[in-house]
C-alpha cells in the first residue's frame, strides 16, 4: 500500500543487505513519526515482536520466519535451531501465526544441512510475505463482493472495523481492510468508521493513518460508539480481523471484538472476519476455554501516548494508585459471525463451512 503516494510494506530487505538483516516500520512510533528499524539478529526479532515494533497475527508469523532466519546465519547447528523457535515461540502465545511459521521454518530446514540453512531460511521467509500478500489480495476480492452488493443497494457503504487489521498488520492489503482498500480503488463509495481499540490504540493510531494516506474516507470513534451507530442504521457491515480462529469457527480477535458482534447481532449488522487460512488453530476447537489471552501490561492502560505541541509525550490516564488489569484479546462464539472470508472463499463460521474450503483438513 502507499505512504506518502509511495508505495510500501512492513517488512523488507533493502538493497545490498538481502539474507544479512531486515527492515521494518516501527510502529510503536506511528502516527506522530515514520521510522524504521533494522532487524540484524534473532534478538533484534524477538525485541521487535514483543514490544509491538511489529504486530499483527500475519506480519508477526513473516517476522518470526526472518527471526529464524537471522538466528540461522548466526549459528546453524540443530541446537540453535531448536532454541529459536523456543525464543521466540515465547515472545507472544496468542497469534497462532507465530508458531505456524517457526513450524514450517523448523519443518523445512531440519533436513537441510547446517552449511546451507541461512540461505535456506531467508529464502523460505520471503516466500512466506510473498504468500501472504496474495493470501490478503485473495480475501480482498471476496470481501468486496460484500461491498459490491451494499453499494448498488444504498450507494455509500459504511464498514465499522476494530483494532488494526490493515497492511500494517500484514506483509501488504490487510485482511479486514482488503475489501476496503479494494472497493475505494475501484470507485465504490465506501467510509469506514474506525474503533479507536483501546488500550494501545491500535485503531486511532494504525487504521486511520493507513486509510488516510491511501485516501480512503473514515472516521475515528470510541470504541463504545458502535452500538449506537449501529442503531442508527449508520453501520452496513463490520469486518474485522483475526488473531486466531478455531476449527468450529470462534474468533479470538483484540479485546472489544466481542462486544462489537454482540451489538451486530441485535441490530442486524453482518459481521464478518477476515483470515488468511494460516490463522485457523485446527487443534483448538473451544476458543473460550482453550486459546491463551496475553495479559500485557497495566502500564498501557494507565498511560496514553499523544502529541502534544508538536511533541510526543505519556501522560496518565487513570486515577494515580488504582490497579488496571490489560486481557489484549477475547473470543466471539461463532454463532455470532455471519461469516468468515478467506483466500478460498467466504465460509459459515463452524467446522463444516472452513471444512468445506479447506478439505486438505479433514484428517
Amino acid at each position: 500500500m502507499k505512504v506518502n503516494g509511495t508505495p510500501m510494506r512492513p517488512i523488507w530487505e533493502a538493497d545490498g543487505e538481502a539474507g544479512e538483516r531486515v527492515r521494518i516500520i516501527d510502529q510503536t512510533r506511528l502516527p506522530f513519526a515514520f521510522e524504521t528499524a533494522t532487524l540484524a539478529s534473532e534478538a533484534d526479532t524477538a525485541v521487535a515482536i514483543r514490544d509491538m515494533l511489529v504486530r499483527g497475527a500475519p506480519l508477526i508469523g513473516a517476522t518470526a520466519a526472518y527471526g529464524v532466519a537471522l538466528a540461522m546465519r548466526e549459528d546453524a547447528s540443530d541446537a540453535n535451531l531448536s532454541a529459536a523457535y523456543d525464543r521466540l515461540h515465547a515472545t507472544r502465545p496468542t497469534a497462532i501465526n507465530l508458531r505456524w511459521a517457526l513450524d514450517d521454518m523448523r519443518a523445512r530446514l531440519a533436513p537441510v544441512a547446517p552449511s546451507g540453512r541461512a540461505d535456506a531460511a531467508f529464502a523460505r521467509a520471503r516466500e512466506i510475505v510473498e504468500e501472504d500478500v496474495e493470501i490478503n489480495r485473495r480475501i480482498g476480492a471476496h470481501g468486496l463482493e460484500l461491498l459490491k452488493e451494499i453499494a448498488g443497494r444504498k450507494g455509500r457503504v459504511n464498514v465499522l472495523t476494530h483494532c488494526n487489521a490493515g497492511w500494517l498488520a500484514t506483509c501488504d492489503w490487510g485482511t479486514a481492510t482488503s475489501p476496503v482498500y479494494q472497493a475505494h480503488d475501484a470507485g465504490i463509495d465506501v467510509h469506514v468508521w474506525v474503533d479507536e481499540t483501546r488500550p494501545r490504540n491500535q485503531g486511532g493510531h494504525l487504521t486511520a493513518w493507513e486509510l488516510h494516506n491511501h485516501g480512503v474516507p473514515h472516521t475515528v470513534i470510541v470504541d463504545n460508539a458502535g452500538g449506537h451507530l449501529m442503531q442508527h442504521g449508520e453501520v452496513d457491515i463490520c469486518f474485522t480481523g483475526t488473531d486466531r480462529t478455531t476449527a468450529t469457527g470462534d474468533v479470538c480477535n483484540k479485546i472489544g471484538t466481542y462486544l462489537k458482534a454482540l451489538a451486530a447481532k441485535d441490530n442486524g449488522v453482518p459481521f464478518y472476519v477476515c483470515l488468511p487460512s494460516p490463522t485457523i488453530d485446527w487443534t483448538v476447537r473451544d476458543g473460550v476455554r482453550e486459546i491463551p489471552i496475553e495479559e500485557r501490561s497495566a502500564a498501557e492502560v494507565t498511560d496514553l501516548t499523544v502529541l502534544v505541541d508538536g511533541e510526543v509525550t505519556k501522560g496518565r490516564a487513570v486515577s494515580p494508585g488504582s490497579p488496571a488489569a490489560n486481557p489484549a484479546f477475547d473470543v466471539t462464539p461463532a454463532r455470532l459471525v455471519t461469516g468468515l472470508v478467506t483466500e478460498r472463499g467466504i465460509a459459515a463460521a463452524s467446522e463444516s463451512g472452513l471444512r468445506g474450503l479447506f478439505p486438505e483438513m479433514a484428517a
